[in-house]
């Protein structure tokens, strides 16, 4: 049997085709008050920028500075670049991925690697040997 994957039940295929309020209806009740109030003006765009993508009409690949966007079933497949303060990070959509946000997968913080305590930072590094 094929690995066939689902998003709450529901199968790929038939995500596609689904309406947004019936998919607002499987995701959490924050993305679902997200999805049911409505898009903003960037938000509007970046789904504009996605429909062109999908028609073939659009070669350049998708940015956007939406990290608040919330994943929605058109656009599974995709790879969209997401801004983190710095730079653009690729995302790939996959099932998995929905429901949640683009910023979740666009970290905007490095992790803080530390390394040897600095000269001061203790008693002893105080210390200068006479000899």
């Amino acid at each position: 049997m094929k690995n066939l994957k689902t998003f709450r039940g529901v199968g790929e295929e038939e995500l596609k085709k689904m309406d947004l309020s019936k998919f607002a209806n499987l995701v959490k009740s924050r993305e679902r008050r997200k999805l049911l109030r409505g898009f903003t003006d960037a938000e509007r765009k970046l789904l504009k920028d996605i429909d062109k993508t999908i028609s073939g009409k659009n070669k350049k690949p998708i940015k956007t500075h939406c990290r608040d966007m919330v994943i929605i079933p058109k656009m599974l497949g995709l790879t969209i670049y997401v801004h983190n303060g710095k730079e653009f990070i690729p995302v790939n959509i996959t099932i998995e991925k929905l429901g949640h946000r683009l910023g979740e997968f666009a970290p905007s913080r490095k992790r803080v690697k530390h390394s040897a305590p600095g000269v001061g930072a203790t008693r002893s590094s105080a210390f200068i040997s006479v000899k």
